[in-house]
């Protein structure tokens, strides 16, 4: 996997370029890793769901507290350096907690707390990689820039990652946490090398953060496409949270897998989001983004479906190569749109209020979807998902279209 001077990176999106993705391939294969080796690590100290699902839910709640502020950051600050600080602390989080682990000495509560600091470092490293990525490549290519970034994060993390993050928590349960460390830490020596610099704003006309936050707030809301965008991955991923917040138990006990095959039911995903970026370069010119994002809200509502009744692990690993698909395609329509029509001076503003919901949602999903397992049983937010996905489509279907990736519209 260090052999990246392999790949063919595409002159026309800019040298830079080649070190961005080099980097997001690096620490997606060690996000893979912990998608597996997390919850088996969680789920070998504790078998109750709302304490499995509250793991998920504390790496996520630094976005309920900190996305909006992690936006002003952005734009306030020297991005690439935002994102060294933020990898090379999260590498050190890493190392600390693998070693308590393999000496056996961390508590759940410890574990908890490096997840909330994972978590807080991220909202930053996340935000900053977005408007970096603005300024590093041409806007007319950042389409083909998303497409490779999503390809990419989708196969380590899905594919890659999971089955390697089993066999290591297999040899050792701190084994993953170390091996994520150091991809961090070769992800930061890479995002350093990067040469862009965008201007930072002249520090002497900042208004105070409370209204730089708003004026994010309010350009998303008054734009109509990028607001319901917003709206959707919030409900999106609230149900799709609180339906997967216990998955490794809903592998385990529903589908009757193994340590081993939970990875490999992770890694699923990726096959169809293999299939992500072609199916996006295929389709977007023919039939539009506006198709492609109603037709990914008909897919996820299915998906909640099927998995509500299924205790087929084939049935569930097809749907979720199918989810995969979705899953890319979405993501890259989503990112390119707000990439495009958003102001470079609220860039990481408008990003923040996005993750926010984004992110945001995802922690008030696994908060509810432990509970809502342990109350009903591991099928019950699935069912529940898949109603709220149907009135989520029903009231999205019409302004999303507003929403294009080859203009670049006014806010409304």
């Amino acid at each position: 996997m260090r052999s990246l001077g392999a790949v063919a990176f595409p002159g026309e999106l800019g040298s830079d370029f080649r070190k961005i993705w080099p980097a997001s391939i690096i620490s997606n294969l060690g996000d893979g890793a912990m998608a597996a080796a997390g919850p088996l690590l969680v789920a070998s100290i504790t078998r109750e769901p709302a304490a499995v699902g509250a793991a998920a839910f504390i790496q996520q709640l630094p976005w309920l507290l900190f996305a909006l502020f992690s936006g002003v950051l952005v734009d306030r600050l020297d991005r690439r350096l935002m994102i060294v600080a933020a990898d090379t602390f999260r590498a050190i989080v890493l190392v600390a907690l693998g070693i308590a682990v393999l000496l056996d000495t961390s508590p759940l509560w410890a574990i908890y707390v490096a997840l909330f600091l994972l978590g807080t470092a991220e909202t930053l490293a996340d935000n900053a990689s977005g408007a970096l990525l603005v300024s590093a490549v041409p806007k007319e290519h950042l389409g083909k820039a998303n497409a490779r970034l999503f390809a990419s994060a989708t196969v380590l993390q899905q594919l890659g990652g999971p089955p390697l993050g089993a066999l290591l928590f297999a040899a050792g349960a701190g084994i993953p946490l170390v091996f994520d460390a150091v991809t961090f830490a070769a992800a930061a020596a890479l995002i350093a090398r990067v040469a862009v610099r965008p201007p930072l704003p002249d520090h002497s006309t900042r208004a105070a953060i409370w209204r730089e936050v708003h004026e994010g707030v309010r350009w998303l809301w008054r734009h109509t496409g990028v607001r319901t965008l917003a709206l959707s991955i919030l409900v999106m991923n609230i149900t799709f949270c609180a339906a997967f917040a216990t998955w490794v138990l809903f592998a385990r006990e529903r589908l009757g897998l193994t340590e081993t095959q939970f990875g490999l039911l992770i890694s699923v995903g990726a096959v169809g989001g293999v299939l992500g970026m072609p199916t996006y370069h295929f389709l977007e010119p023919r039939v539009g983004s506006v198709t492609l994002l109603r037709a990914g809200l008909v897919i996820e509502t299915t998906v909640h479906l099927v998995l509500a009744l299924t205790r087929d692990p084939w049935v569930a690993g097809a749907t979720m190569a199918v989810f995969g698909v979705h899953a890319v395609v979405w993501g890259i329509v989503s990112t390119t749109t707000r990439q495009l029509v958003t102001p470079d001076a609220l860039m990481g503003r408008v990003n923040s209020v996005y993750l926010l919901a984004s992110v945001g949602g995802a922690a008030i999903g696994s908060a509810l979807g432990g509970l809502l397992a342990q109350r009903f049983g591991l099928a019950a937010p699935f069912a529940i998902a898949f109603v709220a996905m149907v009135v989520m489509t029903a009231v999205a279907w019409r302004p999303l279209r507003h929403v294009s990736v080859r203009r670049v519209p006014a806010a409304d």
